[in-house]
């Protein structure tokens, strides 16, 4: 293996013989002076260490800086079923913070809103619901550190509690429960924390670690225990933005005042917003003309985790589109076009893909690995459907299921183009046509939207669909054979082969098996294949190779290593 000096290797990685040199006593790696040599083994390992201990002393600069930056207040979301009391405690907390106001005070709808508390500020989403948060999460923004989890006390989890975790989890945000409606009689606290449990989530006075804070969004109760428990998590995670950083927000809402023109509502998440800067959300660009904060103050500039109106948006942001700072307004022009360009792109090979035959809708189906056929049926008479129905039953398989979503009599309509576009189905229909719109809708939309006239071609379909979905059948494919004429041995013990190919090629990536007197011995993967010193990928007939195999070392003269691959059987 190749040597390398020590003064070489300190050039190399830009040190100082003297500082390698104590690294390699560190290292307990034996040298006379900085011009000993060092064997790979050896200079690699220090190689190793030395990038190690830069990324480490890179990462511990980084956290350094970043320790050095101001803490952010915490931007926390409330979601949870329905009626279970996230209006409720959003208006609790915003009126809270009404009232330590100076009277007369006017209040903007900013999207989001601070509450103020002896221990610190916290932000919150003013839009309670993930659906909201959702569609600032679909456009790619986290929008909130913290999401506070609403569960009514006396109603337990709900459906769209568990979405609202999913959603919660998905987002990446820390979770906190809130148990509502404490102050009703009926409320039964014992009852939800089982069914957390039941969930994974051990609350802390069971040992585990899901935060729960029994309240009452209607009385106050436990409301300051939560915004206590929600900057505690915020000190834990440690916050912090950059108010001098390149500034960066998202777009909470947006709404077209008659008077005031386009207003976004936006959350500043790193630097410093100013009053006659250039941004870009999404593909929309502006000029900020004025700033408005939750207090109805005018405001020159805006930090992190502020929550201001902005003016001067030229069209309409949507929610969740991520605001950011450019120098000037060609450069605003430039990036919002290249946006809208790269979106026609993009939809137009959507397009392309959306499947306009059966072939192309069951290539879709096998690239998503599905084993399911969704289908929709339509038919001119309640004996025709009955009558598909029947024969459909039959070609269901156990490998591949048929699942008639809808069967109905009549011309498919709108409504099943959107259900076949959700379940990913396809509309068959017998003696029926289609409207003109709803054609249109089933193709704007990618939906397999078929008509037949004679029942057997319908099934024929079907039938097709089915095979596609079934597990392909391989077979073996010899390649080639090869004839062991010596066996020579390395000095690690492992056995090399000294072959002659005899039919056919040997390819470095196929599997092998080795055959004695006709019998099969083994069965795997080559380890290396060599014309003289070098590895090549394959050996042709008519020509010597050397050949190693990963886990036997048994050979004999006379063995042949014969060469196969698994080819798939069109169906």
């Amino acid at each position: 293996m190749a040597k390398i000096r020590i003064y070489q290797l300190a050039k190399e990685l830009g040190m100082t013989n003297e500082e390698l040199l104590e690294l390699l006593d560190q290292m307990g790696v034996p040298y006379k002076s900085h011009a000993s040599t060092l064997s790979e083994e050896d200079a690699e390992a220090v190689r190793e260490l030395v990038k190690e201990q830069r990324g480490l002393q890179e990462k511990l600069a980084e956290e350094e800086r970043r320790k050095a930056l101001p803490r952010r207040p915490p931007v926390v979301v409330i979601m949870g079923h329905v009626d279970h009391g996230k209006t409720t405690l959003l208006d609790y907390l915003r009126k809270s913070r009404i009232a330590e106001k100076e009277a007369g005070g006017i209040t903007q709808h900013v999207g989001a809103f601070e509450v103020k508390t002896p221990q610190g500020t916290v932000v919150f989403i003013d839009t309670p619901g993930h659906e909201a948060f959702t569609t600032i999460r679909q456009r790619g923004a986290k929008v909130a550190d913290i999401a506070v989890i609403v569960i009514a006390a006396d109603d337990g989890i709900m459906p769209q509690t568990d979405e609202a975790i999913a959603h919660a989890k998905a987002a990446g945000a820390k979770i906190l429960f809130a148990l509502n409606k404490m102050d009703l009689p009926q409320a039964d606290p014992d009852r939800v924390k089982r069914q957390l449990m039941e969930r994974g989530f051990v609350p802390e006075e069971y040992g585990g670690d899901a935060v729960v804070v029994p309240i009452s969004a209607k009385t106050g109760q436990g409301v300051q225990d939560l915004l206590e428990m929600i900057l505690l998590i915020a000190e834990l995670e440690d916050y912090r933005a950059d108010p001098n950083a390149e500034p960066k927000g998202v777009i909470l809402e947006s709404k077209l005042d008659k008077q005031a023109g386009i207003i976004a509502n936006m959350l500043v998440q790193e630097g410093t917003f100013r009053v006659g800067d250039y941004v870009v959300a999404g593909e929309v660009y502006g000029r900020i003309r004025a700033m408005m904060d939750a207090d109805g103050n005018q405001r020159k500039e805006a930090g992190p985790g502020s929550a201001v109106q902005v003016l001067g948006f030229q069209e309409l942001p949507h929610a969740g589109d991520v605001v950011e700072w450019v120098p000037d307004l060609e450069a605003a022009k430039e990036i919002t076009e290249e946006r809208k360009e790269e979106r026609k792109a993009r939809e137009e090979a959507e397009r392309e893909r959306r499947p306009r035959t059966m072939a192309d809708l069951l290539r879709a189906l096998q690239e998503e690995g599905q084993k399911e056929v969704n289908l929709i049926l339509r038919a001119d008479t309640q004996g025709s459907l009955e009558a598909i129905q029947h024969i459909l039953a039959k070609e269901s398989t156990e490998e591949v299921k048929i699942n008639v979503l809808l069967a109905q009599v009549g011309a498919p309509t709108e409504s099943d183009v959107l259900l076949a576009q959700t379940a990913n189905a396809a509309i068959l229909a017998f003696g029926v046509n289609p409207s003109g719109a709803v054609k249109k809708a089933a193709e704007q939309k990618g939906v397999l939207l078929k008509t037949f006239r004679i029942i057997y071609d319908l099934i024929d379909e079907v039938r097709s669909m089915v095979k596609g979905q079934k597990e392909p059948v391989f077979k073996e494919e010899v390649l080639g054979r090869a004839e062991v004429r010596a066996i020579f041995r390395l000095p690690g013990g492992k056995q090399v082969a000294g072959c002659m190919v005899t039919q056919g090629k040997v390819v470095r990536s196929a599997e092998v098996r080795v055959l004695r007197k006709g019998e099969e011995v083994w069965k795997g993967r080559m380890a290396s294949l060599k014309r003289f010193k070098e590895d090549v990928r394959e050996v042709a007939q008519g020509y010597e190779c050397g050949i190693g195999l990963e886990g036997f070392d048994d050979f004999q003269e006379g063995d042949i290593i014969e060469a196969f691959q698994m080819v798939e059987v069109p169906a």
